[in-house]
């Protein structure tokens, strides 16, 4: 009897990013690059115009779907960085990981700092418009504390901003 198959392929977790980009192959060598990101399987396109229907990188513990836009099938961002989606990446070194992102073509749209819920983050758009954050866990704090810390920032920010 072979073995069942199981709903969430191996090396999978039940939530997995899918980005489609422009330029499939070239985020591919970026996430190498600047997530030290491993090729799992690169799947070409129909014809010779270089453009991949599917591929996997493992990030990390985690898998990270990608795909090039095709018309009226996916949409890529169109690069300005405005997208309602982040994609979050805990690392040993925020500092360090920003910097190798920018290295490779990453944008910082906001710097590394310590913030109120024990991680240092920041966040970075990438060549292909997608949105980063990139934090590495500092503190264990309890929900109060978390919450008495947001209130503290916003505060700081009303003060700054009135």
């Amino acid at each position: 009897m072979a073995p069942k198959t199981q709903p969430i392929p191996e090396g999978f977790t039940t939530v997995t990013p899918h980005l489609v980009v422009q330029g499939a192959a070239k985020a591919i060598d970026f996430y190498k690059n600047a997530f030290g990101a491993e090729e799992i399987v690169r799947v070409p396109g129909p014809d010779d115009s270089g453009k991949l229907i599917h591929a996997c990188v493992r990030i990390g513990d985690a898998m990270v779907m990608l795909a090039d836009d095709f018309v009226g099938c996916s949409m890529a961002p169109d690069g300005s960085g405005n997208t309602p989606v982040t994609v979050h990446l805990f690392v040993p070194d925020t500092d360090a990981t920003i910097a190798k992102a920018v290295e490779h073509g990453a944008k910082v749209v906001m710097p590394a700092m310590d913030m109120f819920w024990g991680d240092r983050y920041g966040q970075i758009v990438d060549p292909f418009g997608h949105r980063w954050s990139v934090g590495t866990h500092q503190r264990d704090l309890t929900p109060e504390q978390i919450t008495e810390g947001a209130k503290a920032m916003f505060a700081e920010h009303a003060k700054m901003a009135g």
